[in-house]
């Protein structure tokens, strides 16, 4: 179904109130999925590429620092240059970068190579996820949690999809495999090119004041407001830089420490993944309910104990934590985000970047360092390290309250 149909109905003369729009909020959820699947072809194939290339844990650590950091930087930028000038079908053309990138990859012969693939896939990340944030955004109709949520979903659903995939379609059979990956980018810029169409349409309708939509002022003192959100990227330093030891280098941790096939270790890793993605969809419209501090609060320092034990328990308890920890640690993300875009109100797409962009930042940063300490330790002690990150959860004491009534 072409999905500009879904605002048909609102091409009236009267001003009217937007509705959520539920077939534009899982079509974009969806193509987040193809775009964050193909992303975590790059992190799947690291035991593939570090036996390929004889790489040290460094050289993975500066790949996706490269990745993260191409995908982090521009995003601001991206999404304060949209806020003022929307850009519809850059959707389209972020996911161009990323199947270049990805066709790149599939032949890549030395370790430079290796970087510029991924820099193409970064650059990809960084103009697709300001604009995705803000159709989720638009298509929310004021239950921003749950769009943000939904939207989240997709793309973690994709991050837990690809390992899976990887080890079924590129372990067995060697890098130039990857190249398949390149046909869910083709299926994503047909949906994207519907979503263009959705979005162009709807930003028509709301310069001619056809669509009403609410933007209220926050009552907080600009220093109030710098303070939060200091506060909400130092959380995201937190989650993220916990999540980097979880993505870049648990399928070696579970190698090195039970001796696990790479096909057994991906599906450990797939099943944290998945447990992120249903973290998740719980966050956001729990946020919506009871209020996003609360959920911060529990996503964030409530994984702690968790991760504070990982380091000390077997295989059957190392999985059974992993999931819980994916739940806990997931459901903040969302709530942070809508957190922050309701804190600077008609700044979508610069607080999308911003956060996304600082996010994939403090994955590559983590990435490497956590990298750099394994070639200089153990494998294990990173883990033992990085277990004590979600007790910075502890600041979001210093949020302010700013719970409100969600349209139900």
């Amino acid at each position: 179904m072409n999905i500009s149909s879904a605002t048909a109905s609102q091409t009236i003369n009267a001003p009217i109130v937007q509705k959520t729009v539920y077939s534009v909020l899982f079509s974009i959820a969806f193509a987040h999925l193809l775009n964050d699947l193909m992303q975590s072809v790059i992190p799947s194939t690291y035991p593939i590429l570090k036996e390929n290339f004889n790489l040290s844990f460094t050289q993975i650590g500066l790949i996706t620092f490269v990745f993260q950091l191409t995908a982090s930087i521009l995003q601001p930028f991206i999404g304060f240059y949209t806020d003022k000038y929307p850009k519809p079908y850059s959707l389209v053309i972020a996911m161009l970068f990323t199947i270049t990138g990805l066709g790149f990859l599939s032949i890549s012969t030395s370790f430079w190579m290796l970087l510029v693939s991924v820099a193409f896939v970064g650059i990809g990340s960084s103009i697709f996820h300001p604009e995705a944030s803000r159709v989720a955004y638009l298509g929310s109709g004021g239950k921003r949690g749950l769009a943000q949520s939904i939207f989240q979903l997709g793309g973690n659903s994709g991050s837990a999809i690809g390992p899976l995939l990887v080890a079924l379609v590129v372990a067995p059979y060697g890098q130039s495999n990857i190249i398949w990956f390149v046909i869910g980018g083709i299926l994503g810029i047909i949906i994207l090119s519907q979503i263009a169409l959705w979005y162009q349409n709807h930003l028509n309708l709301r310069a001619a004041k056809k669509i009403v939509t609410e933007e209220d002022a926050v009552p907080l003192s600009k220093r109030k407001i710098n303070i939060a959100l200091a506060v909400l990227l130092l959380l995201i330093f937190s989650k993220f830089f916990y999540m980097a030891s979880m993505s870049s280098y648990f399928t070696f941790y579970l190698m090195h420490k039970f001796g696990l096939t790479i096909q057994e270790s991906q599906f450990h890793l797939f099943l944290f993944l998945a447990s992120v993605a249903a973290g998740t969809l719980i966050g956001g419209p729990l946020g919506d309910r009871f209020g996003r501090k609360y959920i911060i609060w529990i996503s964030i320092l409530g994984a702690a104990p968790f991760t504070l034990l990982l380091p000390y328990a077997d295989l059957f308890w190392t999985g059974v934590l992993s999931v819980i920890i994916g739940i806990v640690i997931a459901s903040a993300f969302s709530a942070i985000l809508v957190f922050a875009q309701e804190l600077m109100p008609g700044k979508v797409g610069m607080i999308s970047g911003l956060f996304f962009g600082f996010a994939f930042g403090m994955g590559g940063l983590g990435s490497a360092i956590l990298g750099y300490v394994a070639d200089q330790t153990s494998i294990e002690y990173v883990y033992k390290l990085s277990s004590f990150l979600p007790l910075i959860g502890v600041f979001t004491y210093f949020l302010p309250n700013m719970k409100k009534n969600i349209p139900s």
